[in-house]
């Protein structure tokens, strides 16, 4: 970012794992942190961890349940309304392959769960914030998403056929980083920035072990990463890319098809109300 010591972040699922993580990292550096979660006992319960780790620290906290797109534009309202600025904001909170991964579960607008809550909400909380980033630019939007990626079938986006928790988890992730890469390419000239990374893998989280993985490396290891995005002054202009850790990589080869990510983005729009140039 530019030469300001204290930066506004939004940090989505900001209650346990690596979003947690990335809070306490964050405040640690003396930046302002907005907490999101959907519990509001986790998330006050996080907001005074961060603050007794960091005293002289600014933490507020948002609460909103992401498979419900009503509450995602309802918390950014609130946000807008509250907060003077917003230097970057971080779409890290992930429904993952769940611990019942057979049984599909439908958002409270009737989409498959993990399309909602990993593609559908950051897409529209990115847009519904995007006139508090741009007056705040330089500003950054950073999207979490993970090496596991599976192609986006258009006759069965929803993944109503063969339907597995894991498997929609990668598709969503693989829309998640095919929309960064339209954002990004929208919003070039503006001063905001849009990339996405795969954090680490396989990292000690609730997610990993629900669906039974064994994890492998802590959640420190997905935190380093993440804040280099957020606050790295060398990557201020760069954007549209897709980084496995810290180096910058090539995704599912479907993110580069130029023809998928319209068509994409128009079943987007179509899906979260969003008509041609208008927010969501």
């Amino acid at each position: 970012m530019n030469a300001r010591t204290t930066q506004t972040v939004l940090i989505t699922g900001a209650t346990q794992g690596l979003g947690r993580g990335i809070a306490l990292d964050l405040a640690a550096r003396g930046s302002t942190v907005l907490l999101h979660g959907r519990d509001p006992d986790r998330l006050e319960a996080t907001a005074e961890e961060v603050r007794a780790r960091a005293p002289h620290t600014e933490v507020r906290t948002f609460l909103a349940d992401l498979g419900d797109l009503d509450q995602v534009r309802a918390m950014a309202d609130r946000l807008r309304a509250t907060e003077p600025r917003l230097d970057a904001l971080v779409n890290n909170a992930v429904a993952g392959g769940g611990a019942e991964p057979l049984r599909r579960e439908l958002s409270v607008q009737g989409h498959e769960l993990r399309f909602a809550v990993n593609h559908l909400a950051p897409y529209v909380l990115t847009r519904a914030l995007l006139p508090l980033l741009t007056a705040s630019a330089p500003a950054r939007v950073v999207n979490v998403a993970s090496i596991g990626q599976e192609r986006v079938d258009f006759d069965d986006v929803m993944l109503e056929e063969g339907y597995e928790g894991l498997r929609a988890y990668c598709r969503s992730k693989l829309a998640m980083i095919m929309a960064t890469f339209e954002l990004a390419a929208e919003l070039d000239g503006t001063g905001v920035t849009v990339n996405t990374l795969h954090p680490a893998h396989l990292m000690d989280t609730r997610g990993v072990r629900e669906y039974g993985l064994t994890p492998v490396v802590a959640i420190e290891e997905g935190v380093r990463p993440t804040v280099r995005l957020v606050t790295d002054p060398d990557l201020a202009r760069t954007t549209g890319r897709y980084f496995d850790r810290f180096t910058d990589a090539r995704a599912h080869d479907q993110a580069y098809d130029t023809e998928d990510r319209r068509r994409l983005m128009e079943l987007t729009d179509r899906l979260v109300g969003v008509g041609v140039g208008g927010s969501a």
